[in-house]
C-alpha cells in the first residue's frame, strides 16, 4: 500500500467502530510511522486520562504518540511529542514559551498548514514535520473543495522539514503514489484508521 512513504493515523473517538482501547490496539498492530491522539473536543482533565492509557498502547506496540494541543498535558506525562494548531504554536511563539527550557523536552513538534506561507512560517517557529490539506475530498470538510496534489507540492518545495498530507487519505495504491510524486513525506488516515 504505502511501502516507500509513511502513514501517521489519526484519531477522532467518534468516528471508532471498537471501544476506544480496542480501537487503538487496532491501529497500533498496523504499526504506522505514529499517531496523532487528536481529541480536540475533550477538556485537559479528559484528554490527560486518555492520553495516558494511549501511550501505554502505543509503547507496548512501539509505535510513536503524538499528543495534539495538550502541550501541558504533554509535559505532564512526559510525552516528547507534540502536535499544534497553528495558531496555538503562534501564541505560544509570542509568549516566548516555545523557547522555554519546559518546551525544550518536545522533540517532535508538528502543525497543520493551508498554504505555503504557513508552511514556511510554521518551519521558522521550529517545527520537525507538517500536516498540509486537505488533499482530496473528505467528508470532514463536507462542501470544501480540496486543495488539491499541486498545493501539496508546493508546501513540499517550500520547505526543508517532512511534509505529511491530509484530507480525503485513504488505503489507496494510487494516493500514495501520488503523495510520493508531490514530494510528500507520507500521508495522514483518519476515517480509515477509526474503521480497523
Amino acid at each position: 500500500m504505502c511501502n516507500t512513504v509513511s502513514l501517521l493515523a489519526v484519531t477522532n473517538r467518534h468516528l471508532s467502530v471498537h471501544p476506544y482501547p480496542e480501537q487503538i490496539t487496532r491501529i497500533c498492530q498496523t504499526h504506522p510511522k505514529g499517531l496523532i491522539l487528536r481529541e480536540k473536543d475533550l477538556e485537559a482533565e479528559s484528554y490527560l486520562a486518555l492520553a495516558a492509557q494511549v501511550l501505554d498502547i502505543c509503547h507496548k506496540y512501539d509505535v510513536p504518540c503524538i499528543l495534539h494541543t495538550f502541550w501541558k498535558e504533554a509535559i505532564a506525562l512526559g510525552c516528547t511529542s507534540i502536535h499544534l494548531p497553528l495558531p496555538l504554536l503562534r501564541r505560544l511563539s509570542e509568549k516566548e514559551i516555545l523557547s522555554s527550557p519546559e518546551f525544550a523536552s518536545f522533540t517532535v513538534l508538528g502543525t497543520s498548514v493551508h498554504s505555503v506561507a504557513e508552511a514556511r512560517e510554521a518551519e521558522h517557529l521550529g517545527v520537525t514535520y507538517l500536516t498540509a490539506g486537505h488533499i482530496y475530498v473528505t467528508d470532514c470538510k463536507k462542501g470544501l473543495a480540496p486543495r488539491g496534489l499541486h498545493f501539496l507540492q508546493e508546501v513540499c518545495k517550500s520547505v526543508s522539514v517532512p511534509v505529511y498530507g491530509i484530507g480525503g487519505i485513504k488505503f489507496d495504491p494510487v494516493q500514495w503514489q501520488e503523495l510520493q510524486s508531490a514530494g510528500a513525506t507520507g500521508g495522514c488516515i483518519m476515517s480509515g484508521m477509526m474503521e480497523l
